[in-house]
């Protein structure tokens, strides 16, 4: 009777298209928990900690206490979430001291000023890795057509784990900026040699349509995943409980990536790619990364600034600063996973179109939300646009790249993700500014307004210009749907192994 071997069924499967789907996958939701993990955690750790140093601090440095008329001084503890104060001193005097506390105006958190000061600091924290990997991504896109992505993508794990532990441990603002920046490299590398594998090995447009929805969903069940898991392991557990957690799943990660790809191997592509700035240079390529940087932008600014203002104004626990964005995670996985497939009848920059104005729409409706039951509807129109945009925007990018260059996609995707990025650099480094400034209320008045503008662009991409060598794989009537491409071999059955390598060869 014979006996299944695990190794040899990945020997034989091995290069597979839908292993290389499930690598990426994994590798995306992975680093998208990492990603949202700490955006519920991080507010209320930063106030915790630093805000009780300075209660701490000497007595050389604090105004004297207040005495009762028997001259026995008294303090007050103001809870941090449930807005309670604790007293200890003089029974009469705290009675009225209490009385004073509730009858002055509603405010959830008495010390707003350094509330307003960590909303900067946190975004700049949570913008640190957006700008890193806004910096790396155009070494990393040139670099995989030189050694292929295995390498890259396996470098894309170690990075992350090593950042993912750094984030279990550290207790100071410097050290997690420093964690946050290292994600920022291991993001890179994941990002772009997964996006561009998918779209080297699914060289068929409606199937690498499909593939790339499936991959964002990975991506929307990290989102999905993260905040609520680290608000909910934080409040009962503790702060390092859902790093290590992310620790194990990478290493899990690390052995399925060495069992699939074989990332010891050097695989240089056997076209030489176009150059970066030849790409930067194309229109339809900018439009699609405007596209893709704007719609991202919205709940990159929500990121550090919707905690702090539901921690001022609705007096939200540490487990509600994660569950808010619930619904936009699952909205977000419906969205990638259904226009994933949809997109492509429809048309993609109709998708994105539409995705773009419902963003809008979405982050003007945020102020409006009393408490975190009003920020359902709004959090989930805005996930489930952004999941439109993303799951129609990808696939174009390699389209274009197809019919106006090199099917090469390591450099394209690069700058697929330094728009993604630049959605979350911007974002919350700016935001946390904004906010103190104008507040929160306008800030998503202006964002909100940007994307309804930004939206009418997309029409440009309904049918875009190929080279004139490549007119033909165009479908007037049907834009952005095509079966084919010149410059790629024959679409293979799956799997994709190497024996079928060897028969196209022939």
């Amino acid at each position: 009777m014979p006996t299944f071997n695990a190794m040899e069924w990945l020997k034989g499967k091995r290069g597979s298209p839908r292993l290389v789907l499930v690598v990426v996958c994994v590798a995306l939701l992975l680093d998208n928990m990492l990603l949202t993990v700490v955006v519920p955690i991080i507010p209320s750790f930063l106030y915790t900690t630093e805000h009780s140093r300075q209660d701490l601090a000497p007595a050389s440095n604090q105004t004297p206490r207040p005495e009762t008329p028997q001259g026995t001084p008294f303090s007050s503890v103001i809870s941090l979430y449930d807005n309670t104060t604790h007293m200890s001193g003089s029974p009469e005097t705290n009675l009225s001291e209490v009385s004073t506390n509730q009858s002055s105006p509603a405010s959830c958190l008495e010390d707003t000023d350094f509330l307003e000061e960590e909303n900067v600091r946190v975004g700049l924290l949570f913008a640190s890795k957006a700008v890193v990997q806004l910096l790396v991504n155009p070494f990393v896109g040139p670099l995989t057509n030189r050694i292929g992505y295995h390498i890259p993508m396996f470098a894309g794990f170690a990075i992350m784990f090593v950042s993912t532990i750094m984030f279990a441990f550290s207790g100071t603002y410097p050290l997690l900026f420093v964690a946050r920046s290292l994600q920022g490299v291991g993001s890179s590398f994941s990002s772009v040699a997964g996006l561009g594998m998918l779209a080297s090995v699914y060289t068929d447009d409606h199937e690498r349509g499909v593939a790339m929805g499936f991959a964002l969903g990975g991506l929307a069940m990290g989102v999905l995943i993260g905040a609520p898991f680290g608000s909910v392991m934080y409040e009962f557990v503790g702060k390092s409980s859902p790093f290590l957690i992310l620790a194990f799943l990478a290493v899990l990660d690390g052995a399925l990536q060495l069992c699939i790809l074989q990332p010891s191997k050097i695989s240089p592509g056997s076209m030489e790619g176009t150059p970066l700035l030849t790409l930067l240079k194309d229109p339809y390529i900018l439009i699609s990364a405007g596209a893709i940087c704007f719609a991202n932008m919205g709940v990159g600014i929500l990121e550090p600034t919707l905690p702090i203002w539901m921690m001022q104004t609705m007096c939200s626990p540490k487990w509600q600063l994660g569950m808010a964005f619930l619904p936009a995670s699952i909205s977000y996985l419906i969205g990638t996973n259904l226009f994933g497939l949809l997109a492509n009848k429809m048309g993609r920059w109709l998708c994105s179109m539409i995705g773009m104005l419902i963003v809008g729409i979405s982050l003007l409706c945020v102020p409006f939300a009393k408490n975190i039951y009003g920020l359902i509807g709004p959090n989930g129109g805005l996930g489930f646009a952004i999941g439109m945009v993303d799951s129609s925007m990808m696939p174009i990018m390699g389209y274009l790249v197809d019919i106006r260059h090199t099917s090469v996609y390591g450099s394209v995707y690069a700058i697929a993700d330094v728009a993604f990025c630049m959605g979350f650099a911007i974002g919350p480094s700016t935001g946390g500014a904004i906010v103190r400034a104008i507040g929160f209320p306008y800030l998503m008045v202006i964002i909100g307004i940007i994307n309804i503008l930004y939206a009418p662009l997309c029409c440009f991409l309904r049918s875009p210009a190929a080279r004139e060598e490549k007119m033909a794989i165009i479908n007037q009537e049907c834009p952005m749907h095509v079966k084919s491409y010149s410059t790629q071999k024959p679409y293979r059955e799956f799997p994709l192994s190497d024996e079928s390598e060897v028969e196209t060869e022939e």
